[in-house]
């Protein structure tokens, strides 16, 4: 499995909902109320849910009201999400490196570490411009992401995930300026399977730097989903907020 389509199979396939399936729900939804309640947006906002992934937060922005747009390169990730379509929310098929809904939003969010899937800079520059693109003047994009340091300190470089009758074993590295994650099982057939996930080693500064090239200023930093102030060393996640001029 190559690292640049790496994303593709494995987001498309079955067994990556079974290995994550027990991610925090109430978690996510009282991540994006804190959002909310920080960001104040007015009740005729629009909203572009980048990455998507089935929609768990494009649903609950919709919840409140919101005209909600999200997108994902996964098709079969969208045609579980659009069981969820409403008057105010729409889900899409997309590659967010490429232009969408030219300045019509009022925010973007990127979730969940969904970005950095890519081995070469000039696409998550292109990402990052499509991002801003989509936003109108003075438009609020935020990024969760994880937070570099943390990880290496914190990072197993082999352990195993129990899911029902699957054994996923797990190996996890820095390489080529990537965090890889390697994972190996095998299948009701008996047949071993192998999938890779691999996101760019970014820290804070690398995400200035690329998003000030898509004229994208960092106006406040978070360092995890109670939105606590970041800490470099010791904030679990990196939760970022650009704004266009």
């Amino acid at each position: 499995m190559q690292q640049n389509d790496w994303y593709e199979s494995w987001f498309d396939s079955s067994y990556y909902k079974i290995l994550y399936q027990n991610r925090d729900e109430p978690e996510a939804q009282a991540f994006i109320e804190k959002l909310i309640s920080n960001m104040q947006p007015t009740a005729n906002s629009r909203m572009l849910d980048i990455a998507c992934g089935e929609g768990r937060h494009a649903i609950q922005l919709a919840e409140h009201g919101y005209d909600v747009t999200a997108i994902d390169l996964s098709q079969k990730n969208i045609e579980t999400a659009k069981a969820s379509e409403s008057e105010n929310l729409h889900f899409f098929v997309h590659d967010m490196r490429f232009p969408f809904y030219i300045n019509y939003f009022d925010f973007a969010f990127n979730f969940f570490t969904s970005f950095g899937y890519f081995i070469h800079d000039r696409d998550h520059l292109l990402a990052a411009k499509s991002f801003a693109g989509s936003l109108k003047k003075n438009g609020l994009l935020v990024i969760d992401y994880l937070n570099l340091d943390y990880v290496l300190q914190n990072m197993q470089a082999h352990h195993t995930v129990q899911r029902g009758s699957y054994t996923f074993d797990i190996e996890k590295k820095l390489e080529r300026n990537h965090i890889v994650k390697d994972i190996k099982f095998t299948d009701a057939n008996n047949k071993p399977r192998h999938y890779t996930e691999s996101v760019a080693a970014f820290r804070l500064n690398d995400f200035i730097e690329i998003f000030s090239k898509a004229s994208l200023s960092l106006m406040n930093t978070y360092g995890d989903y109670k939105l606590n102030d970041y800490q470099a060393t010791n904030s679990p996640r990196m939760i970022m907020i650009f704004k266009k001029p």
